[in-house]
């Protein structure tokens, strides 16, 4: 399935028209059939991927227990347990990206929690952090020890960050193959 077309269509449906959908959707979803068939494919124990809207990403994890309408998750990135429906398991691997072309900047939902972003602040100094919470028309972003609350118009892409004070990135090519090497300078 496009998200990103799919994104494009609601773009132009009205409020009412979004709100019956997300209805339609929901009843969908509440069916036993789905949960069912979700069920069938799971085992405790077994490694899944699942999506969180909040932070608008996809997070490694592991099934701990099954409960009738929801599934224990452990993160794997955190070691927290979450209680997740069982509609956000991607059994699949569907590609959960939504590659909008936002006109400036990044659009939200190019964005999730966790992604590190750079800006031009107020003095024309250009900054980098990383994505605390996604808000309706900013982000929050960690910037040292600061937190900063910036549009997405303003926002790009930070290409490296890793390459930063006395490591050196530099790019060589070994039989038609790319390869990166960080060299420490002393």
């Amino acid at each position: 399935m496009n998200y990103t077309d799919i994104l494009s269509s609601l773009n132009q449906a009205s409020a009412f028209d979004l709100f019956r959908l997300r209805a339609a959707i929901d009843r969908v979803l509440d069916q036993s059939g789905w949960m069912t068939a979700v069920r069938a494919r799971l085992r405790v124990g077994q490694g899944i991927e699942y999506f969180d809207p909040q932070a608008n990403r996809a997070f490694k994890g592991q099934l701990l227990e099954m409960r009738r309408k929801q599934a224990v998750v452990l993160d794997l990135e955190t070691q927290k347990r979450w209680l997740i429906n069982y509609s956000a398991i991607n059994l699949d691997g569907a590609d959960v990206e939504i590659r909008e072309q936002p006109k400036e900047g990044l659009g939200r939902n190019a964005l999730a929690i966790g992604d590190v972003v750079g800006f031009v602040d107020r003095n024309q100094q250009q900054r980098s952090g990383q994505i605390v919470r996604l808000n309706d028309k900013t982000v929050t972003l960690m910037v040292g020890n600061q937190q900063w609350r910036v549009s997405y118009a303003l926002l790009h892409r930070i290409v490296d960050s890793s390459a930063s004070g006395n490591n050196l990135a530099e790019l060589g090519i070994l039989d038609g193959q790319a390869e990166l090497v960080i060299e420490d300078e002393e």
